[in-house]
């Protein structure tokens, strides 16, 4: 199973300007680098999907950033899976820590979000992870157990090649606070045996489990290869082509 490099822009690129120098910077800064163990995928606002999509090459996948969990129909203001898939995205972060945070989104309307998306033939990047308080109180394991087999339930485990998971535990999201490797390590092996008890060992060893919290370059060494990580979700670095390039050449070297 290959490594994963998921850069999440979040709600930056102001400009059509800004826009075409990001992707001029990152193909420039991909040049002829090879990642045949890493698959790249980069996930910007949505109204830059499509010149994404066109612009960014083929060593690069389209992935979206959140979805609502219907076809089509009237919900103004909403973007679907079936929009997201005929654009060209392959992948949809579901259940970031800022969703849940700033908009309420619970484990139950992430499980919505992951069905349709799986039915519409998009791959779920989907992020759980304990607040700084659940730590402290120590409920990670409570916590990883509830979100992970809420926002999977009812999910066939045929599927579960195409989910990903991403523990970005949510006191070091935007912070310069990093775990430790073994404390990515234990978290790594808790969600290991939730998705068993899910899933069953032979089609859990399928999903890919990435670590997501303040990742560059320096750190990546600890909080991804150290403790067998299957790859990252990259929040601020990404914006960088530069940083975004090497953290993805360090995983794949």
């Amino acid at each position: 199973m290959g490594k994963m490099v998921i850069g999440n822009l979040k709600m930056n690129i102001l400009s059509v300007s800004e826009r075409e120098q990001y992707i001029s910077n990152l193909k420039k800064e991909l040049g002829k680098k090879e990642f045949s163990k890493t698959e790249i995928v980069v996930c910007p606002p949505f109204v830059h999907l499509e010149s994404f999509g066109k612009n960014i090459g083929q060593k690069v996948k389209l992935g979206a950033q959140n979805m609502f969990p219907q076809r089509e129909g009237s919900f103004t203001g909403e973007i679907s899976p079936a929009m997201l898939k005929n654009i060209g995205c392959e992948y949809v972060i579901l259940g970031h820590s800022e969703r849940r945070k700033y908009f309420d989104e619970t484990d139950k309307e992430i499980n919505l979000k992951v069905v349709e998306a799986l039915k519409i033939g998009l791959k779920p990047v989907v992020c759980v992870g304990e607040t700084k308080a659940e730590k402290e109180a120590n409920q990670i394991l409570r916590v990883l157990t509830k979100q992970i087999k809420e926002v999977l339930a009812g999910i066939s485990r045929t599927k579960a090649e195409q989910i990903t998971i991403a523990y970005e535990p949510v006191w070091a999201v935007g912070t310069d606070i990093v775990p430790t490797s073994n404390e990515i390590m234990e978290a790594k092996l808790l969600i290991k045996k939730i998705l068993i008890s899910i899933f069953d060992k032979k089609y859990a060893g399928m999903t890919k489990i990435l670590y997501g919290g303040s990742v560059n370059s320096k750190t990546v060494l600890e909080v991804c290869v150290d403790p067998a990580m299957d790859g990252v979700l990259i929040g601020r670095e990404s914006l960088i082509p530069y940083e975004f390039v090497k953290i993805a050449e360090i995983i794949n070297n």
